[in-house]
């Protein structure tokens, strides 16, 4: 039997527009201090992995990591999705959110079955021949701890889903320096710390919540509705999950394939520092889903939603725009010397990951509203033309080919989802400032880039006091919400720490 609630979940409480700016600050705080942090370790020891790592073995590990999250939706079926989407909106009925919990456990178990029954064609890949078995694992692991996260995070224990997130990342930094510098376990010990560390996070979880409380003991029709309402919506987003990976991961296996495992290398260390700007708006997505789930009222949605635009705007052009100016000291900071000809590709790299962040928001609509095919459509419109060029671009320019190619890939997908997402709430899109703030962004990217000794094509003094110009431009323009965000977020991280 499921122990008795008597605690009120955060997020039961009817959301007019002032609740739901508050809460989405309370949230955005929360994973700054979380979610944030934990991942800006991880990139901190890219000089490790650099240093202890080839950058041939880089290049494998980061190919095995990247097949295992390719299979990882396809193996639950997506459905932790559908847990977050369906267990927020229980904002009363615990048993309803408990049978969520407990169908997306079955559909997990089956999911794994059929996984393990197909893992010898994993080792029929000459390339994961030896290494099938911890990509297997790697998901079976990794879809665990998800599950059981995301399943907390659905029910309002943001301060818990930010903990087990640092404690998960130190997990992981204390098994690499063992693995890695220690032990000399290689492309093995890089993919096993995160395996462990997943492994240990989730048994924290269960037991710290006493998560088999909230298992229903059931026969198994009884579950079907849940598991049908679910996979209704997971299951459209399991094309659009493959789709995102086609465009962000392919093209290292294709500069793989086509050039060198060295080059993939540095190409994989290269986007490594644009994860600074993904993560500051993967916090503020995260916040953003749980503060918008249980919103009912049009009008004040659509006003949340303009306020949060403008915010989600100002972090990824400032964001952005300081990470293309120092991105070759930075580069330097964080790798070993053998891989810091990687940040030539940064900048282009960097204005695709301000495109993939919009992106995220704009499918955050699609979301909210239950519209996964509009998601699904222009996801695969991203994933067709980025292999198209792809095949075009690496051949005659290598890695910054499969660089633009990303680009276009990501730059498309904003296109047409700012052109759709109207049509289901009608915020204030801006197009003005983002069409304002993208030119200056990449009139920053060929100004830094100019400044590469290879392909210049204006004296280093003037390219880098171009790009600083253009930089304190952009910095110009969104200072006021920069400023008025900052402040807000400063005011809920003091307000959450008295409660």
């Amino acid at each position: 039997m499921s122990r008795k609630k008597t605690t009120e979940n955060p997020i039961t409480t009817d959301l007019n527009r002032t609740g739901a700016d508050a809460k989405l600050l309370r949230n955005t705080a929360v994973f700054t201090v979380g979610k944030f942090v934990s991942k800006l370790l991880v990139l901190f020891m890219t000089r490790l992995y650099t240093a202890c790592l080839t950058t041939e073995e880089y290049g494998q590990a980061d190919l095995i990591t990247a097949a295992a999250n390719l299979l990882i939706p396809l193996a639950c079926l997506g459905i932790g999705e559908g847990i977050v989407r369906c267990v927020a909106g229980e904002t009363t009925d615990f048993v309803r959110r408990e049978c969520y919990f407990t169908a997306g456990l079955l559909v997990l178990l089956a999911g794994s079955v059929g996984l393990g029954l197909l893992s010898p064609l994993i080792a029929l890949i000459p390339m994961f021949r030896e290494t099938a078995w911890l990509i297997v694992v790697y998901v079976l692991v990794s879809n665990l701890h998800s599950i059981a996260s995301q399943y907390l995070y659905a029910c309002g224990k943001t301060g818990l889903f930010a903990g087990q997130g640092i404690l998960n990342t130190l997990l992981t930094i204390l098994l690499n320096i063992l693995f890695l510098p220690v032990l000399h376990f290689g492309v093995v010990g890089y993919v096993s710390s995160v395996i462990i560390a997943d492994g240990l996070t989730t048994v924290f979880l269960v037991v710290y919540t006493r998560l088999w409380n909230d298992v229903r003991r059931m026969p198994l029709s009884y579950f079907r509705p849940f598991i049908r309402e679910m996979l209704g919506f997971s299951l459209m987003m399991i094309p659009t999950t493959i789709c995102w990976w086609i465009t962000s991961v392919s093209d290292r296996y294709m500069v793989s394939a086509m050039h060198s495992e060295t080059e993939n290398g540095l190409y994989t260390v290269a986007y490594k520092i644009p994860t600074l700007l993904t993560l500051a708006t993967i916090v503020f997505d995260s916040a953003w889903k749980l503060s918008v789930a249980a919103e009912k009222d049009e009008d004040a949605c659509t006003a949340f939603y303009t306020k949060v635009w403008r915010h989600y705007l100002t972090l990824s052009f400032v964001g952005g725009a300081v990470l293309i100016l120092a991105c070759r000291p930075i580069s330097w900071l964080l790798v070993s010397p053998d891989f810091r000809a990687s940040w030539v590709f940064v900048p282009v790299l960097t204005v695709a990951t301000v495109f993939c962040s919009l992106d995220t928001f704009l499918g955050s609509v699609y979301f909210t509203k239950k519209k996964p095919i509009w998601s699904m459509i222009t996801a695969i419109c991203a994933a067709s033309l980025n292999i198209a060029l792809n095949w075009l671009l690496i051949p005659r320019m290598g890695a910054m080919g499969a660089a633009l190619a990303t680009l276009a890939s990501y730059l498309i997908a904003f296109i047409l989802r700012i052109a759709t997402v109207r049509k289901l709430i009608p915020f204030d899109r801006r197009l003005g400032a983002s069409v304002l703030n993208l030119t200056l962004l990449c009139l920053l990217t060929v100004a830094v880039t100019a400044t590469d000794g290879q392909i210049s094509f204006l004296p280093a003094g003037a390219a880098w006091a171009a790009g600083a110009v253009l930089c304190a431009a952009i910095i110009i323009i969104n200072l006021r919400p920069l400023v008025s965000l900052v402040r807000d977020l400063a005011a809920a991280l003091l307000h959450r720490g008295r409660e």
